[in-house]
């Protein structure tokens, strides 16, 4: 398994952006940046120091977007919060979704279909789900005549993405 390394700037010597640095290594995957000509790098660890270079420091800063398909742009509010609705209660099907959002039941039926046809949603197989997942508790039961959908990976980072793209609206 890969861990992503932190870099921080050690407060004793404050390295400036371009000047010469060196890192130590610690235990819980961070490298602190010291100056090269700090003297409280005589005292730590040979072996755990590293070359390091404003470079890889720069490029550890920038955060890792996740990658999205096309297919998100074709996606709504509504869409994330039948998204939502399906991550905070489970399996579920659309007259339980249109009741909860306050939704026309036939444009609940066709939200269903399009998030199950980009793939964020999928159809759940079966025939015994656990019913209300959180709301009634150890009952098992599946109505024969409803379609449960549940969230896919993808419906997960569209949420992540709707999230992320709304806090960033707010901080605007």
């Amino acid at each position: 398994m890969l861990t992503e390394l932190t870099y921080k700037i050690a407060k004793c010597c404050a390295p400036q952006p371009e000047t010469p640095v060196i890192g130590y290594f610690k235990e819980d995957s961070t490298i602190t940046v010291h100056h090269a000509e700090c003297s409280a790098v005589k005292s730590l660890r040979a072996e755990r120091l590293l070359k390091v270079s404003w470079q890889e420091i720069r490029a550890a800063e920038v955060p890792h977007e996740i990658p999205l398909a096309p297919e998100f742009a074709e996606l709504d509010e509504t869409d994330y919060f039948v998204l939502k609705h399906h991550q905070e209660f489970g399996m579920d099907y659309s007259i339980v979704v249109a009741e909860a959002l306050q939704i026309p039941l036939d444009e609940m039926h066709r939200r269903h279909r399009k998030l199950r046809a980009l793939g964020g949603l999928k159809r759940v197989e079966g025939r015994i789900i656990h019913y209300r997942k959180n709301i009634v508790k150890g009952k098992w039961i599946k109505h024969r005549n409803h379609t449960y959908y549940e969230l896919t990976p993808d419906g997960k980072t569209w949420i992540e993405a709707f999230e992320k793209l709304s806090q960033e609206t707010l901080e605007r």
